[in-house]
């Protein structure tokens, strides 16, 4: 197993409960719809992919070859820059700002690392014999 994977995903697992109990409750009152709307996809994808982490970390033991390896560090990497942006974004624009909306523009670089764990950990686990 790969334990700082694990770990990781258990760490960010948890904020990702905390992150969303805080939306369901603390912003509702605050925030718009929209605005609730951004945060909610950035909690539910931070939490698919902490269980794509955990993956990473178990098959790790099986197949511990540097691909799962790549595909974990792409998961977090993914996570911070497609939710942080998200959450950043949220949080600006309901301090007032639009002046960071341009911060949308970086999300979809988060979402492409997402897919490039997958598809890493998809060929490693293809070639592997």
């Amino acid at each position: 197993m790969h334990k700082e994977f694990l770990t990781t995903a258990a760490v960010l697992g948890g904020f990702a409960v905390l992150l969303g109990a805080f939306g369901a409750h603390g912003l509702k009152a605050h925030a718009t719809e929209q605005q609730l709307n951004t945060y909610e996809t950035a909690v539910r994808y931070m939490f698919y992919h902490v269980f794509a982490l955990a993956l990473c970390g178990v098959l790790y033991q099986a197949y511990p070859l540097g691909g799962v390896v790549t595909s974990g560090k792409l998961f977090m990497a993914g996570m911070a820059v497609f939710s942080g942006s998200l959450f950043l974004m949220t949080a600006l624009s309901l301090g007032g700002s639009d002046k960071f909306k341009w911060l949308g523009a970086i999300t979809p670089v988060g979402g492409l690392l997402l897919v490039a764990a997958w598809f890493t950990l998809a060929y490693t686990l293809i070639r592997h014999k």
